[in-house]
């Protein structure tokens, strides 16, 4: 039985003021939830704060991070910095690196390889473009940006990972898959794990990304494959992103 995720992408949003009011509301109240697991990924400068914030019960994540582990490079993150800081989760290949800032996927995978180094569980992100999807290559571009990962770190390392999916049409548009597109390339991702290893498939955890607000959550958690979400907009707002979490502990 795998257990769900809910992680929280603030992207580049916050203030300390703003974090401080954030996650004194949403700390002592994820804790009583004991049915779902709970990230936050704040920006870089503010994981030290968000660090002494969370509690016992939600885990400390990051929006990004270098493909090399220290040296010469300028304005980088290593994940030994990021676990220095007490990360346990990263986000690796989100959309908005990807595209905005023209991230591959070989490159996508020396991020991953990167986390998984330094003992942190990389949220490898995939999905589609709108124009992707309308040229009915969905699956194709997946199974793409998966095997990037596969071909350089192999199906094990997906026992220490979370998958999530994106359709990048459906982030912060105000688009949504509709459930039923949503689990079918939740099934297709898992599918595809399974033709390396089935155990590893069953048990990886699999994140919706597009767009999951309080009133959509319970009907996309209650897919056979979803896992859980990668939230973004509706983390910064503590009833939003509660409602979401016990949507989460409810599913099933």
């Amino acid at each position: 039985m795998r257990r769900p995720l809910v992680a929280g992408n603030w992207k580049m949003n916050g203030s300390r003021s703003a974090n401080q009011a954030l996650m004194h509301d949403v700390a002592a109240q994820v804790a009583a939830l004991d049915s779902v697991d709970v990230a936050v990924c704040p920006p870089f400068v503010y994981l030290e704060q968000v660090s002494s914030l969370v509690g016992s019960a939600i885990a400390l994540g990051a929006q990004d991070l270098s493909d090399q582990d220290e040296g010469a490079h300028t304005g980088e993150v290593s994940g030994a910095m990021l676990k220095d800081l007490g990360c346990q989760y990263v986000i690796v290949g989100h959309s908005e690196r990807r595209t905005l800032y023209g991230e591959d996927d070989a490159f996508t995978a020396r991020k991953f390889a990167a986390a998984r180094r330094h003992g942190l569980k990389p949220i490898l992100c995939v999905g589609e473009l709108l124009e992707e999807r309308e040229q009915d290559i969905t699956e194709k571009v997946v199974a793409r940006q998966l095997d990037a990962v596969l071909d350089l770190e192999g199906v094990e390392a997906f026992r220490d990972a979370v998958v999530a999916y994106e359709p990048v049409w459906a982030i912060g548009t105000g688009r949504t898959a509709t459930p039923d597109q949503a689990q079918a390339v939740h099934a297709f991702i898992r599918e595809q794990l399974a033709g390396h290893d089935a155990s590893v498939a069953a048990g990886v955890q699999i994140l919706y990304g597009g767009s999951v607000k309080a009133d959509n959550a319970v009907e996309l958690f209650n897919q056979a494959d979803i896992d859980g979400g990668l939230i973004g907009g509706a983390s910064l707002k503590a009833a939003d992103f509660l409602a979401i979490c016990r949507a989460a502990g409810q599913a099933g």
